[in-house]
């Protein structure tokens, strides 16, 4: 492949911790305000005040310094902790979460390859600015779809997050519609998506529980490529880049996701964490540094572990109900669950479970069916559910049989 020559700032090679690259470009709008900026201290900004509304399932939560946060068990998707999560805020190059999974869904049906290659127009060039995230591909080259994938995630490249936008949908208009589509199929109900790198825009805005719902699904959908959000540096062109979460430099636990900045946004962090069969989803929303983000979802994420643990609340192979079944050999069915389940409760609190059998259930019934699901409550709220699976076949009566049950099920009323 030949490559235009271009020049950069050496400070794009490979970040640390703090990330000496901002999360997404400045703007042409702009430039002049952040030269004269440049000239004031660059001290940090104050510390935002704690959110406002802020609610716990367990007692102690930490008030985090961020105009809105969440902290999500991946499991079941509840919310343990959070404040303003359903607040649509400016998610700068957490936009590229979306972007990134639109690809990895398309990779995982075929529709994309990872060796297809991608063209870099006039429109999606970076032009080496160091004030701008980029991958550096340079103008007219070509890139495999599984480079640009790594670009985007790792390198938080708004060049290739354009150009795969134009390469699937035409534009990167297009591309926004098939980001809004995804993200109202994901149940994003405080989101709308305007362009594929999270430039500022008025209209382009999503919320903390959005994000934590988008982050779930890649964990949950795109498991394939997942461990490309745990990769630290990434090297194409000769450039090095490292990846902006300080968190996958310090604590072996966490294994993504996004980072993201504007002047708008402020500093925002999506991180997933594992530890000991637990996994938790953080976000945090605009707060005043790179390393207020970090330090703050250490803090959600210590908070988290001590609170909260794994409980069983049935044993696999259990068999929970005798399921009453119309018009069968049998007149009931042995219902359990058809796989090992988990919830994440309070540490110290008792889970009980209650059995939902769907009304009316009738022959003939396979092994194997959904009969109805078993609801798991902690301190009188729910905390998970999981389907009743039925334990063996039963087969439809004969004529004669059903029509006596018929008439006995008729005068039983």
């Amino acid at each position: 492949m030949q490559f235009n020559t271009f020049s950069i700032l050496p400070v794009v090679i490979a970040i640390a911790a703090g990330a000496l690259v901002p999360d997404s470009a400045s703007f042409a709008a702009s430039h002049a305000a952040k030269q004269a900026t440049s000239k004031k201290s660059k001290a940090e900004a104050p510390a935002p005040a704690p959110a406002a509304g802020q609610t716990a399932v367990a007692g102690g939560a930490p008030a985090i310094p961020a105009k809105a946060w969440l902290l999500m068990d991946f499991d079941s998707g509840e919310v343990l902790a959070s404040a303003n999560p359903d607040e649509p805020l400016p998610p700068a190059s957490l936009t590229k979460m979306m972007t990134s999974f639109l690809v990895e869904q398309a990779l995982r049906s075929g529709k994309l390859k990872k060796d297809d290659l991608v063209s870099v127009s006039q429109t999606a060039w970076c032009r080496g600015s160091s004030t701008e995230s980029c991958m550096y591909l340079p103008l007219n080259s070509q890139a495999t779809v599984i480079d640009i994938l790594r670009g985007i995630i790792v390198q938080s490249g708004n060049d290739a997050s354009k150009a795969i936008a134009e390469h699937m949908a035409g534009s990167e208009e297009g591309f926004a519609k098939l980001m809004n589509a995804e993200a109202k199929r994901l149940g994003m109900t405080n989101t709308n998506f305007v362009n594929a790198t999270g430039l500022p825009d008025p209209a382009h805005k999503s919320s903390a529980r959005d994000l934590a719902i988008l982050a779930r699904a890649i964990i949950r959908d795109s498991s394939d490529y997942y461990p490309i959000y745990a990769e630290r540096e990434f090297k194409y062109n000769g450039i090095k880049q490292g990846n902006r979460n300080a968190l996958l430099y310090t604590d072996p636990t966490v294994d993504g996701l996004k980072t993201g900045h504007t002047q708008e946004a402020g500093y925002c962090l999506v991180t997933s964490s594992k530890r000991n069969g637990m996994r938790l989803i953080t976000v945090i929303l605009n707060t005043n540094s790179a390393q207020a983000r970090a330090d703050e979802t250490r803090t959600l994420l210590g908070w988290g572990y001590s609170n909260f643990e794994k409980a069983t609340p049935i044993q696999p192979n259990t068999v929970v109900a005798a399921a009453k079944v119309s018009f069968g050999k049998a007149d009931t069915v042995a219902a359990g669950l058809g796989a090992p389940w988990t919830v994440t409760v309070p540490r110290g609190q008792q889970v009980r479970t209650s059995v939902q059998v769907k009304p009316d259930l009738e022959a003939p019934v396979a092994k194997g069916a959904v009969i109805g699901k078993v609801v798991a409550e902690s301190n009188g709220k729910p905390v998970g559910e999981t389907p009743l699976i039925a334990q063996a076949d039963v087969e439809r009566a004969g004529f004669m049989l059903r029509s006596w049950q018929r008439v006995a099920k008729l005068f039983g009323k």
